[in-house]
């Protein structure tokens, strides 16, 4: 496949994950403690990084809470913008870590993936807190100042559900869109 090729697969691709994304939460109601709990926006994010990258993953990311927030008024503002910080972070990490990882672990796809998610997740959630404070503080947003405590309950304890959900879910995507040969991160791993 040449680059020009391997380019536009990846750019399909991701507008496909992009339309998952919009749609995604509409499984949930658009109820917001279900929506909190599975987190349906970081899903496609996640296929995407492993799937397409670390650009595409990224650019994903950052666009789709954005955009669900225009067409549907969900997630909320004060919501949405540490939301794009998260998915973006998540997206461009898991692109990033997840073919050195295969490398460092001799090709052990399954543990690269996870190990990528994990980490994807835990500086994720950071990104996305440290965006939520310096937005709050800024001004940019309004409501209550995210404490400590907050921070823990909203990043941490009340996605855990999501986490395991996706930890589950996502690799057994990846894992078939790689078996599949859909996957252009698997073309260049397997090179």
């Amino acid at each position: 496949m040449t680059r020009k090729n391997d380019a536009l697969y990846r750019m399909i691709i991701t507008a496909v994950l992009l339309a998952v994304g919009l749609l995604l939460p509409f499984l949930t109601g658009q109820l917001h403690s279900i929506g909190k709990l599975i987190s349906p926006l970081h899903i496609p994010v996640f296929i995407c990084g492993l799937t397409c990258g670390w650009l595409w993953g990224g650019l994903l990311g950052a666009v789709l809470p954005l955009l669900r927030m225009v067409l549907f008024g969900m997630p909320a503002l004060p919501m949405a913008l540490p939301m794009t910080f998260e998915l973006c972070a998540y997206g461009v990490l898991t692109g990033a870590v997840y073919p050195l990882l295969n490398r460092l672990l001799e090709r052990k796809r399954f543990p690269a993936m996870l190990c990528s998610l994990m980490a994807a997740m835990l500086l994720g959630r950071m990104i996305g807190g440290a965006a939520k404070a310096l937005l709050l503080a800024g001004g940019a947003i309004s409501g209550a100042p995210l404490t400590f405590e907050a921070f823990i309950a909203s990043y941490f304890a009340d996605t855990a559900v999501g986490a395991v959900i996706h930890l589950i879910l996502v690799p057994a995507v990846v894992a078939a869109l790689e078996k599949a040969r859909l996957s252009p991160i698997a073309r260049t791993l397997a090179g």
